[in-house]
């Protein structure tokens, strides 16, 4: 085992690009729905209007410009090659902070605020607080490697993260994230390194309890009824990759369209939108997230998380300084009563009126000032 770091630069091969059209043009597609809404999935016209864009007018090679302007980096850590992004800022009292995304996210969803977070001054803000910014992709996700074994859960990945953050010299960091990143900054606060000086979560892991239904109120009302809607109509897909993830893997896998569907629904679901997902991200930042998944062929291991820790997204408590960004169309909106059980030291808190489940990728800025708000009080 080796401690060394090691440039990377993306680079997909041309034969891979190629037969990913030829897939796209011979798919043979299913009749439309049924009914006139997304109810029964991605409505044909817009599937199929999405991957002609993807066969004849995206290009991949623009994304993976963008992220070789970045410094990008591997690393072996208990045995698995960890792919991560490492901009450090200019400013000498800069905080380093890792970053974590979920599924179907990747660490593309945060390059919009990789200036900003790195340096203010550059972006409008001098006095804002600077931080040195790593982002990695989680194993079996991009250009991570797929674990072999099982084993690979939010805590091992969450002991990994603080293992990535010692290697690179801080002895001191903050740490965020959404969706499966929500647990694994979760559970990087329950390990409460003593490096850490606190975390911040777009998805906060937390749930009423039994006594709470007698008095709920309007808000949590809607918000009880929100976790009924998902239980009940948008939690298939969790369902699948939590006990099958090898065997829907392998449309993930073979199908470039099927592997669009699965995400693209996500896109439309998850966002703030008025009704496509395009009112909230343009084709080709979904198309970059898309292409990562098949390129890298990581649909069947990006799955495999569910079934490692299905039961991740509890609540927890943790004694770390804990800061919570809602925003408007986020899958759950809890209430701060509720996270105050759970997050002892709740130092930051706000609900937004705009921005989904994707919060950087939507809305970059209001992410920004989010962050700088949460880490700059825990700073004080």
């Amino acid at each position: 085992m080796t401690d060394a770091v090691t440039a990377f630069r993306a680079h997909v091969p041309e034969a891979a690009l190629d037969d990913l059209r030829l897939r796209l043009r011979r798919t043979r597609w299913p009749e439309a729905e049924t009914v006139s809404d997304w109810s029964q999935g991605v409505p044909l016209a817009a599937l199929r209007d999405l991957c002609a864009y993807w066969a004849d007018g995206y290009d991949w090679r623009r994304c993976e410009s963008t992220l070789n302007a970045l410094p990008q980096f591997t690393t072996s850590i208990d045995d698995l090659s960890i792919h991560f992004i490492h901009v450090r800022s200019p400013r000498p009292d800069a905080l380093p902070l890792i970053l974590t995304h979920g599924w179907p996210g990747s660490v593309l969803e945060f390059l919009k605020v990789l200036g900003p977070l790195t340096d203010p001054a550059a972006h409008g803000a001098p006095d804002a607080p600077a931080f040195h910014v790593v982002i990695p992709s989680l194993p079996g996700y991009g250009f991570s490697d797929k674990p072999t074994a099982a084993g690979w859960g939010v805590e091992r990945i969450a002991q990994s993260w603080i293992q990535l953050m010692r290697r690179l010299g801080y002895d001191r960091f903050a740490a965020q994230g959404g969706d499966w990143g929500a647990a694994i900054t979760t559970a990087i606060a329950m390990a409460a390194p003593p490096e850490c000086i606190g975390v911040h979560l777009n998805m906060p892991l937390v749930f009423p309890e039994e006594n709470d239904f007698a008095d709920l109120t309007p808000a949590e009302a809607r918000t009880v009824e929100r976790m009924q809607y998902y239980q009940e109509h948008d939690s298939g897909y969790a369902k699948l990759q939590g006990t099958r993830p090898q065997t829907i893997g392998y449309g993930l896998a073979d199908s470039p369209v099927a592997q669009a569907a699965w995400i693209y629904e996500k896109f439309q679901a998850w966002t703030d939108n008025q009704g496509v997902p395009e009112n909230a991200l343009t084709r080709d930042e979904m198309l970059d997230v898309i292409s990562i998944y098949w390129l890298t062929n990581s649909g069947a291991s990006s799955a495999r998380l569910y079934w490692e820790s299905a039961n991740a997204f509890q609540a927890r408590q943790l004694d770390l300084p804990v800061g919570v960004s809602i925003f408007a169309q986020e899958i759950f909106r809890p209430s701060r009563r509720w996270a105050e059980r759970s997050y002892l030291r709740l130092i930051h808190w706000n609900e937004l009126d705009v921005g989904g489940h994707f919060a950087a990728f939507e809305q970059p800025a209001l992410f920004v000032a989010e962050l700088r708000a949460c880490f700059g009080a825990m700073r004080r």
